[in-house]
């Protein structure tokens, strides 16, 4: 199991549990889009987000909600360059993650000082990803997707749901090992062209997962899978997704993707204690 990842020479332990702050500097995201656009904004919610202690933050300047629609590649790398730098500048020793499908954000946010790159699309939206976090060699975290956020929940139609997701993930692990990236996360895509079921049964079965000893990524917070099966809306949904969160470490993951970064610490805090 890799046990750290290389954050430009520095190792970030993966136990405990890590916890990544989610900063969107979108217009549209499902959850918290628009609040994060001003330079003041990022600034103050990257220190709030740290303060309460986050290990990584995570920028993302296009949103994947379903049915997202693309938004050009320049206004996202002129969005992911702003937010880096002012993420950077004022905290030198965060870790920065930035969630992007497209080589050339990712290969702009690194060289304004991320350290890391989380791509929704595992490396099949844009066929220059593999290549250029090759280049990189920064850590990379494969998500499985079926399709694009505009159309990925018509895309649900698995035969063996966990199977296909085992082949995903191993061919495109085989593609960055060819490159020579070997600090890769794996995040199973909950609410990524998968049904409401379907995206309780993954969570199920996530020890599947571990066949491929890579640290595991689970970004529930808020999603649909938990507002639609209590009958609320993502602003009502924290509860439920502390009770997920709980489940996902549980079942082994090793890094939470959220909103509520004091309510995840504390999940953390008390999933640690009742491991001892």
């Amino acid at each position: 199991m890799l046990q750290h990842l290389n954050i430009g020479g520095r190792l970030l332990p993966l136990t405990p549990p890590l916890v990544m702050g989610i900063l969107n500097v979108t217009e549209d995201s499902f959850y918290d889009g628009g609040q994060y656009r001003t330079a003041e904004a990022i600034v103050k919610m990257a220190g709030e987000m740290l303060s309460a202690g986050a290990d990584i933050i995570d920028i993302g300047a296009m949103s994947t909600r379903p049915g997202a629609a693309d938004i050009s590649e320049q206004e996202e790398i002129n969005r992911i360059e702003c937010a880096v730098r002012l993420v950077k500048e004022r905290f030198p020793e965060a870790v920065v993650s930035v969630d992007t499908w497209r080589a050339s954000v990712a290969r702009a946010a690194v060289q304004n000082g991320a350290d890391m790159i989380n791509d929704v699309s595992g490396g099949t939206f844009d066929s220059g990803m593999i290549p250029t976090i090759g280049q990189l060699q920064v850590p990379y975290c494969l998500m499985h997707t079926p399709a694009k956020p505009d159309i990925m929940q018509q895309h649900t139609d698995y035969q063996d749901i966990i199977a296909e997701m085992l082949q995903f993930f191993g061919q495109q692990i085989e593609k960055l090992h060819e490159v020579h990236v070997h600090d890769i996360i794996l995040d199973p895509g909950f609410g990524f062209g998968k049904t409401l079921e379907q995206n309780y049964f993954v969570l199920k079965n996530m020890d599947a997962f571990k066949v491929f000893n890579l640290p595991i990524l689970v970004g529930v917070s808020r999603k649909s899978m938990i507002y639609k099966l209590l009958e609320t809306t993502p602003n009502n949904a924290l509860n439920g997704t502390t009770v997920v969160n709980t489940i996902a470490l549980m079942k082994g993951a090793h890094i939470l993707r959220v909103h509520d970064v004091k309510e995840a610490v504390e999940v953390r805090k008390i999933y640690r204690s009742f491991m001892s």
